[in-house]
């Protein structure tokens, strides 16, 4: 795990998230806390029994694990996420794993953003809507710069991230962050 709590995933993990069902599984599991196969299974699209499949496979690749105090009884098993989020190296020797994490993510958040578009952004309160933000903006870096200003953005998250429950204002709700560092390609030389 990285500083902000984030797994860090190898190839076999990048494939294993790879899913649309295994990313609604984390999205929801994030949003509830801890939920069983049978609470998640409506919101993700899939039976029972194919959730718990998917809980179990996500598992095997550190991202989900047993809740240690799952309310219920009996039978059902409780689960939650495991840090914050996660990371991969879309460049890692297995460039075909992070290809494919890469658009199963791009799809995944693409949905979001249209959600909070239509659903969330018309019910904002004027200080939120005015505080939300989209960027898109190009810089001209080296790899070295690059590298700096992603470890001075993860520098300021810290602490955020890190905030435990009672330190955290009382006026505060989650705010998603998506990021997106996109290099061009080399210029073509005539």
């Amino acid at each position: 795990m990285n500083q902000l709590g984030d797994v860090e995933l190898d190839a076999r993990g990048m494939r294993a998230l790879a899913h649309p069902v295994r990313l609604a599984i984390l999205r929801r599991l994030r949003e509830e806390g801890v939920s069983t196969a049978s609470k998640l299974a409506p919101h993700v699209g899939a039976s029972p029994s194919v959730t718990s499949w998917h809980l179990r496979h996500l598992a095997e690749h550190g991202l989900v694990e047993d809740a240690p105090n799952g309310s219920g009884s009996g039978r059902q098993r409780w689960w939650q996420v495991v840090g914050r989020g996660f990371r991969f190296d879309v460049g890692a020797a297995d460039a075909e794993a992070g290809a494919a994490l890469f658009d199963a993510l791009e799809r995944d958040e693409g949905d979001l953003v249209t959600a909070w578009v239509e659903e969330t952004r018309p019910r904002l309160e004027p200080e939120w809507l005015s505080a939300s933000s989209r960027w898109n903006t190009v810089v001209w870096v080296s790899p070295a710069e690059l590298e700096a200003l992603e470890e001075a953005h993860e520098a300021v998250l810290v602490p955020l991230v890190a905030r435990r429950i009672e330190e955290r204002p009382r006026d505060s709700r989650p705010v998603r962050i998506l990021r997106y560092v996109l290099p061009s390609a080399a210029p073509e030389l005539s």
